[in-house]
């Protein structure tokens, strides 16, 4: 069964600072016995929610629905987190842009906006909601930036993508009730925001689904190296309502020389190992091409998919 609407007179999702009125049509539906879908403008949630072993499906279409109202939340600061960091000084009430803003500014890059964090934000606001009701474990999926909630007992497990344009996964990140919160996001070339880096994925595990999608957004920006052979373009030449205005992104990219691989995964390494010691993230897992590495503080998590990598 599938729950068709129209969400009227919504703020659309411009980033140029212009707030206009639009209808979007979204869609929830039932994928299988576990799996809710809900599809709305730029998001794309598979919601999951179980109590004990048995699937909440009723619950995580009344998450689905939620979510929506997430996302409207959301479009309506829009002017505002599409700012880069530093030029944000009055703070919004909405919790939701107040998380996100808090998210991407301790990260401290001067040029990521709190846009950077959205997908991750959306999520755990999905899955918290879901986890304050009787449930005991959660799995929300937008469109790659995962969150999960997990009560004592229970376990989750996340494929790692070696490429955000394949569907191929190489290890796999286990997760246990040691925490019950959790938050695994992956950006990089060929996923749904730009990037100023060259990675062909960077996955983060952090406590929660903002901060890793804002610590994987800087961590794949920062998998860089000078080398003719990277194509970069100004953002608002690929995309005018762009809220990178000013800043290049990658485009394109040649073969690299093995030192250039060498250096810009290390540059991502480097990023993500400071971002572990302001104890922000867990861990990274950084791909380029064949070459990858995993910061400390993720292999205990991480095992080798059989018959992959």
């Amino acid at each position: 069964m599938v729950l068709v609407g129209t969400v009227a007179d919504r703020t659309d999702l411009r980033s140029d600072g212009v707030m206009t009125q639009m209808s979007y049509e979204y869609h929830i539906g039932v994928i299988d016995e576990e799996s809710v879908l809900v599809e709305c403008g730029p998001m794309r949630l598979v919601i999951r929610a179980w109590n004990k072993k048995q699937p909440q499906i009723k619950l995580a279409r009344r998450a689905a629905e939620d979510s929506i109202s997430y996302l409207e939340r959301i479009a309506r600061c829009r002017p505002l987190l599409s700012r880069p960091i530093p030029d944000i000084e009055d703070l919004p009430e909405d919790e939701l842009a107040l998380g996100m803003i808090r998210s991407t500014r301790a990260i401290g890059d001067d040029d990521l906006t709190p846009m950077a964090a959205v997908a991750g934000t959306i999520a755990d606001a999905v899955a918290n909601r879901l986890f304050e009701r009787d449930v005991t474990r959660v799995i929300v999926d937008n469109g790659g930036d995962i969150a999960i909630r997990l009560a004592q007992g229970e376990t989750a497990a996340v494929g790692v993508r070696p490429q955000v344009i394949s569907p191929l996964i190489s290890h796999v990140i286990h997760l246990d009730s040691g925490r019950s919160t959790w938050g695994v996001t992956t950006s990089g070339m060929g996923g749904r925001s730009f990037t100023k880096g060259i990675a062909s994925a960077v996955t983060v595990l952090a406590a929660d689904a903002s901060m890793a999608d804002a610590a994987a957004t800087a961590v794949a920006n920062a998998c860089f190296v000078e080398d003719k052979g990277i194509i970069q373009l100004p953002a608002e030449s690929i995309d005018p309502n762009s809220d990178l205005a000013g800043i290049s992104v990658t485009t394109k990219v040649e073969p690299l020389s093995s030192e250039s691989i060498r250096k810009a995964v290390g540059n991502a390494r480097h990023k993500a190992e400071n971002l572990f010691q302001k104890d922000l993230i867990i861990g990274a897992f950084i791909v380029l091409g064949s070459v990858y590495t995993i910061t400390d503080g993720l292999k205990s998590y991480t095992r080798q998919a059989i018959g992959m990598y």
